[in-house]
């Protein structure tokens, strides 16, 4: 049976699938149909209010916290970040890498809850799910021997140290890509997955790759490495920066973009959410997504890295990484093996701010 299709207009909802996350990911009977994308309540606040039972209004406010950017030049390409050395497993069991943990009875992981195949809450059934749930899991089971020995929470992007710092979560697993940069300010796993950069398009669209861009409008996340990178692929292009991922869906449903432009591991995901959004573009860069942990300027901080990276090491060597890719990823990705570890020599202790270092 053909699906049905909604009448072409450039700034109006193209047709989507109702329910189509649970229809995909979960096996449940979706309903295809013309309708308008679901809105979330910053952004209907934003507008002031929108019937989202009928057409949007050409003159829709853009989503909520959005930013517009213009780059009229080609910007230098991003070169390619070295890799950031991590903190090697030494062996040695969680009672004495981990002892507060172990004490306490459970992991804190902090999550996003809202990308489909890495971290999302399954409609039908209220649970957590993906690749990076399953990940926690892993890295609980190593710890405690039950991998439902982990409490996950909602972490926004705002502030990953900060939210480390305080203890509020004991390791951040949220598609972050592993930069020098970053590693600055916290403290990164061996990487756990490879994603490249690409684009996602309506199926009916006549951008083929990045060299169809100039003149359009992308969508990014902002805070992510798809602003760094796009500039250096296109000669003139304006960027829509949202809060998330998934705000870039509903511009593109309304026809407020032409193109997103991010990692195929998060883009993958919002595809599952509209039948007519494909993936196309070459692989533009190589990115390397690592479980974010506090800065190591502590024994205690350094053990934790230790504990995380051991299992990386398990679930690459006795076939579970594969296991967990397969049951999310499948065929989606670029990369569809294990990334391998960089380890350091000696792990470094960086001193804490404020702290006097004496100097020759």
């Amino acid at each position: 049976m053909r699906r049905p299709r909604c009448p072409r207009h450039p700034r109006r909802p193209r047709c989507i699938v109702a329910g189509v996350g649970a229809a995909l990911l979960f096996g449940a009977a979706g309903l295809v149909g013309c309708a308008a994308p679901a809105l979330d309540e910053d952004f209907i606040a934003s507008a002031g209010g929108i019937d989202a039972s009928g057409p949007s209004d050409p003159g829709m406010p853009l989503p909520a916290g959005s930013e517009l950017i213009h780059f009229s030049d080609r910007a230098e390409h991003r070169s390619p970040d070295e890799p950031v050395p991590t903190i090697a497993p030494d062996g040695r069991p969680p009672g004495e890498l981990v002892p507060r943990i172990v004490e306490r009875g459970r992991l804190i992981v902090g999550i996003d809850q809202s990308q489909n195949r890495l971290s999302f809450r399954n409609p039908v059934s209220g649970r957590l799910e993906g690749f990076e749930v399953a990940l926690g899991r892993e890295i609980a089971r190593d710890i405690f021997g039950d991998p439902n020995a982990v409490d996950f929470r909602f972490i926004h992007s705002d502030d990953l140290a900060g939210v480390l710092n305080d203890g509020q979560v004991d390791v951040i697993l949220r598609a972050m890509t592993i930069t020098p940069e970053r590693a600055e300010s916290v403290t990164f796993s061996a990487p756990y997955l490879t994603a490249t950069k690409r684009l996602l398009l309506p199926t009916d669209s006549a951008i083929r790759g990045y060299q169809d861009l100039t003149h359009h409008r992308v969508c990014v996340a902002a805070g992510s490495t798809s602003l760094d990178v796009l500039p250096a692929l296109v000669d003139e292009v304006t960027v829509l920066t949202v809060r998330r991922w998934s705000d870039c869906l509903l511009a593109l449903q309304q026809g407020q973009v032409d193109a997103i432009f991010g990692d195929d591991a998060i883009l993958s995901g919002i595809a599952d959410q509209d039948l007519f959004t494909e993936m196309a573009g070459t692989p533009a860069t190589t990115e390397h997504y690592g479980a974010i942990m506090p800065l190591a300027t502590t024994p205690e901080r350094q053990n934790l890295v230790r504990q995380v990276n051991a299992t990386l090491e398990r679930i690459r060597t006795d076939g579970t990484w594969e296991k967990l890719y397969n049951r999310w990823f499948d065929d989606a990705l670029t990369y569809y093996h294990p990334p391998a570890p960089v380890y350091a020599r000696e792990p470094a202790t960086p001193a804490d701010p404020g702290e006097e270092v004496d100097t020759p």
